[in-house]
């Protein structure tokens, strides 16, 4: 007997097939990614060999490709090198477009001698980490404050740009993150009516939870200034409040990315406040934690582990109180 097949909508067809596509495209791009990450960072030794950096801030912090060239030993015929290096370092967000006619596009706007280039402000200690941990005594400052004169905080708040920036990418980066935690362990979140989410910013991963299990009323607690810009509409409550003093009683708090911001001392200090909280609800509460350990996963996930480690510098850099802790023990004191 014949066997006829359905040809099948050709719209629906074409669809998945630009889908694949996309897809094949996507992974091609990735794999040419890794394969040529070697380049990311020859790319900012030679910055560095340059003094690119160095000639940037005696610019004022903020420099030309041509003043760039002026104020270093690169001829000007290698002007047209020197671009395509900045498009690139530019493009990783090494360095940053303070200005130019393309400044949404790094990538273009790097191409206009005209676009000045500074350091990019999370980067731009890094440059000096050797003369950090160079001082005679452990150092008192950490390497963010020694190069930028305020830590962290300070800085956050003292820029709206750098502000606007920092909970822009906390808010994709939890989005992310919540979707797996919401879709993989939805059993954390059984049998809950109460939640806060203790330091939760703009509320991003209250408005994952509740949108996944509206019967569970969600409050985000942050310090004054935080819950004063809370996007309105979320249908989350936002209370001010100090975590080191009180945390309101709920079914469950979530610490989502907190920890790792305090030593052992003050994370001994939010977990009491944590205890307190849930024993006012009769032995029904629990603390979700999610953070980042170094060594929580096999030792063949690469990936992970190499990001474990490049995040704990990361912290290191912002100040001597943030530590990605590990399973063996070490971590912040």
């Amino acid at each position: 007997m014949a066997q006829h097949h359905s040809a099948g909508d050709p719209h629906e067809l074409q669809a998945r097939h630009t889908s694949e596509a996309d897809e094949l495209l996507e992974a091609h791009h990735e794999l040419w990614s890794h394969a040529l990450g070697y380049i990311k960072s020859m790319a900012l030794k030679c910055a560095l060999d340059l003094h690119i950096p160095d000639t940037i801030q005696r610019c004022g912090g903020a420099a030309t490709l041509r003043e760039i060239l002026a104020a270093s030993d690169v001829p000007a015929s290698s002007l047209p090198y020197l671009r395509r290096l900045m498009r690139t370092l530019t493009t990783l967000r090494v360095f940053m477009l303070s200005h130019g006619p393309s400044n949404d596009d790094p990538a273009a706007a790097a191409d206009d001698d005209a676009a000045a280039v500074s350091v990019s402000y999370p980067v731009s200690p890094m440059f000096s980490m050797g003369d950090w941990m160079k001082q005679h005594h452990a150092p008192t400052v950490s390497l963010h404050e020694m190069v930028h004169g305020k830590g962290l905080w300070e800085s956050v708040q003292g820029s709206d740009a750098y502000r606007a920036g920092f909970y822009d990418s906390m808010d994709a980066d939890t989005r992310l993150v919540m979707h797996a935690v919401v879709s993989e362990s939805p059993a954390v979140f059984h049998g809950l009516t109460s939640l806060v989410d203790v330091g939760g910013g703009r509320g991003t991963a209250a408005v994952a939870i509740a949108s996944a299990f509206p019967h569970i009323k969600c409050t985000v607690m942050d310090l004054p200034h935080v819950v004063a810009e809370a996007p309105s509409g979320t249908g989350l409550c936002f209370l001010t409040g100090d975590m080191f003093q009180h945390i309101p009683p709920a079914d469950a708090l979530l610490l989502k990315w907190i920890l790792h911001d305090w030593d052992d001392a003050k994370c001994i200090k939010i977990m009491q406040r944590c205890k307190e909280a849930i024993s006012a609800k009769e032995g029904r509460g629990k603390v979700i934690i999610i953070d980042g350990v170094i060594g929580s996963k096999p030792n063949d996930d690469i990936t992970c582990k190499e990001t474990h480690v490049l995040w704990d510098l990361h912290m290191m850099a912002a100040s001597n109180e943030l530590s990605e802790r590990s399973t063996s023990g070490e971590g912040s004191s």
